[in-house]
């Protein structure tokens, strides 16, 4: 059972997500966007499990920098090049385990998810 966790690590929501995880014993790997890289093919797995409107990150300071014409056109093609280059972008974290894909961090969404 592999379990990784997408994002960047000085975010806070990230700290909160691998705390829960190390206090419930899940293991997992720690894919830093800045680090480890972030490019099409990274998307496209993550696309496998959530849509790119499920991954933007509108209330991050990424998006209210964009231009009123970039938020306009967003859409599949546009998005990938704008993830890429501003990684914060993404909802963090994004997790995937087995599989299945679960996109920001909510303590008993969690225990549901993990089944813990």
């Amino acid at each position: 059972m592999k379990t990784t966790m997408y994002g960047i690590p000085n975010c806070d929501t990230i700290k909160k997500a691998k705390k829960w995880l190390d206090d419930n014993n899940i293991p997992f790997s720690f894919h830093d966007y800045r680090k480890d890289g972030l490019n099409n093919d990274l998307l496209a797995e993550l696309y496998r499990t959530s849509s790119w409107d499920q991954l933007l990150n509108k209330r991050s300071t990424s998006f209210r920098n964009l231009t009123v014409q970039q938020k306009e056109s967003l859409d599949e093609n546009s998005v990938n090049q704008l993830f890429i280059e501003f990684p914060t972008l993404i909802k963090r974290p994004v997790i995937i385990h087995q599989g299945v894909a679960i996109v920001g961090f909510n303590q008993k969404i969690y225990q549901t998810f993990f089944a813990v």
